[in-house]
């Protein structure tokens, strides 16, 4: 063997060996979390859950189990066939599971065993319907089915109202529980609550897209607002496994694996905002239900476009645009000021991310407070959140001053009316899809999905000028905000349609009325300068559209319609 020989020998071994090292060592997904560890006790970062997170029972442990009922045992016997056994008792499951050897799974029924009677099934409706329809009489008491926390709760598109629990089983799986249709005196907790398997969150409704009193209930591996995928609730009910796959990593090493699960920092959308500030605006976007992670990145957006280091000619400094002064200022709410050291370097800076990001949170959730008394006390008129980012810009009293959108000098219509407008446009790219209701996009045809999308506002009210790619606004929609909100969250924020009929008319392509589907947009009432009404079709002849009086209802499709195609 010569030595070109043993040279190339050698480094044949050495290119075997890299090889072999990068085959094991690199993740075959392309997903950064997804191969990272998902066991209790991996360090969770303290605002992401881990506090809440169900641990295996002690020897000798009271704590209840697959074995024992934290609200007594109830013998009545459920008046559908083919229910799982677990529902006769509505607080256990059937035999204790394991999985990796940890600890039994513990869960609950949602309803009351012999309360209700299944109406509809998961994969009903061509596959869209992504829970299970328990139909009970108004009223019904629903239970949390695991230990967890609330992380949304009230209004949503579709459902009228819902209720979002995030929790994590024993063996280290994250999921969402979602209760839908209640009416709002029937969601009986908030926002940021821990709650117990067993105790009640809700009382079954009517509100939203619902024919009748029921619980729409949905298990959501991963997390609703984190990304997470619907499974069939029955048989997870009746102690099958918690699946693991997509969404939130909530015992990740890596906190951004997180995804703001457990709180309502979830409802931000993954990848929007640098990914070192994704975390602060999840944590701010939970200090009050009033003010979301999407409207805060969107503000941060608007005032310093991301950007570190920007002093404005009024003074103010770093990320969110803070005046020192008001910095330094007491927070209403628990008399602390409003910059704190969030990010424990030992001081508190407007020049520091998480601390600016912190305070911007803190302001905005003290306005947000005063502006809802205002309200209630007549002062002013609106909706809290423009009022409170009006207020941020322009002050306070600017707001009480004008009993609601600023209107004294001539800043507040050449700045902060459009300083509220821009935010307001661009919050809907920072929101999660479907982290506002029952629509989620990519469970059918993308004319599917629109049609799908306009009808989780049926029955909203008509509003000129309302609507747009955020969802109804002012209270309701108009045609093309009904149409614009639609494609918005049928593209998961892809696309974005203009805020006029005749504007909207140029996008996408024409289609023959032949050949018509749903989902399609619906043109009609042409004149000069185009289409004065879009609606979207809805198949047989019939269409989905916002009218005055009737709101958002179905109507024929006009004689002299046409259609554009535009995803």
């Amino acid at each position: 063997m010569n030595a070109r020989t043993l040279t190339a020998l050698v480094l044949g071994g050495v290119v075997s060996l890299i090889t072999l090292v990068v085959v094991i060592v690199l993740p075959s997904s392309e997903d950064l979390c997804a191969d990272q560890p998902t066991t209790p006790g991996s360090g969770l970062p303290a605002t992401s859950g881990a506090p809440w997170a169900a641990r295996a029972p002690e020897s000798g442990s009271t704590t209840p189990t697959a074995t024992t009922d934290p609200r007594g045992s109830t013998t009545a016997t459920p008046s559908v066939a083919d229910v799982p056994a677990a529902q006769a008792n509505p607080s256990v499951t059937g035999a204790p599971s394991l999985a990796a050897g940890i600890a039994p799974i513990r869960r609950t029924w949602p309803l009351p065993g012999g309360s209700f009677t299944v109406s509809d099934t998961f994969g009903a409706r061509g596959g869209t319907h992504l829970g299970v329809d328990l139909a009970a009489p108004d009223g019904t008491p629903e239970f949390a089915v695991a230990d967890g926390v609330v992380v949304a709760a009230g209004p949503a598109s579709g459902f009228g109202n819902w209720i979002v629990i995030d929790s994590v089983d024993v063996n280290g799986r994250p999921f969402s529980a979602v209760y839908g249709h209640e009416w709002a005196s029937g969601v009986k907790v908030r926002v940021g609550q821990r709650v117990r398997a067993g105790q009640e969150v809700g009382a079954v409704g009517s509100a939203g897209e619902s024919t009748g009193p029921h619980l729409h209930f949905e298990i959501v591996p991963g997390g609703r607002l984190t990304g997470g995928h619907q499974i069939d609730p029955l048989p997870w009910l009746d102690g099958a496994l918690t699946p693991s796959g997509g969404g939130a990593f909530p015992y990740s090493a890596n906190p951004l694996c997180s995804r703001g699960f457990g709180s309502a920092g979830g409802a931000l959308a993954d990848g929007k905002v640098p990914p070192e500030l994704e975390i602060w605006y999840r944590r701010a976007g939970s200090l009050c239900p009033e003010i979301t992670a999407s409207v805060l990145a969107a503000q941060g957006r608007q005032e310093s476009g991301f950007q570190r280091g920007l002093t404005s000619p009024a003074g103010a400094e770093g990320l969110a645009q803070f005046l020192p002064t008001t910095a330094r200022a007491s927070d209403p709410d628990d008399g602390r000021p409003y910059l704190l050291d969030a990010d424990g370097n030992g001081q508190a800076s407007l020049w520091d991310d998480g601390d600016a990001i912190i305070a911007q949170g803190r302001y905005m959730c003290s306005i947000a407070h005063q502006v809802e008394r205002w309200i209630g006390e007549g002062k002013v008129h609106g909706d809290v959140v423009p009022l409170s980012l009006a207020a941020y810009n322009a002050g306070e009293g600017a707001v009480l001053a004008s009993g609601g959108m600023p209107n004294q000098v001539a800043a507040h219509f050449s700045e902060t009316r459009p300083y509220v407008t821009n935010i307001l446009a661009m919050e809907a790219q920072y929101r999660a899809p479907g982290s506002m209701g029952r629509f989620q996009p990519g469970h059918g045809s993308a004319g599917a999905d629109i049609l799908a999308a306009a009808q989780q506002w049926m029955g909203a009210p008509y509003v000129w000028g309302g609507g747009g790619p955020q969802g109804p606004t002012g209270g309701g929609l108009d045609g093309p905000g009904l149409t614009s909100a639609a494609v918005f969250a049928a593209s998961s924020g892809a696309k974005t349609l203009p805020q006029t009929a005749e504007q909207q008319w140029e996008a996408g392509a024409e289609v023959p009325m032949r050949n018509a589907q749903p989902g399609d947009l619906v043109f009609s009432r042409f004149g000069l300068r185009g289409p004065a009404e879009v609606g979207i079709y809805a198949g047989g002849g019939r269409m989905i559209r916002a009218a005055d009086p009737s709101g958002v209802s179905e109507a024929p499709v006009p004689g002299d319609a046409r259609l554009r195609r535009v995803l």
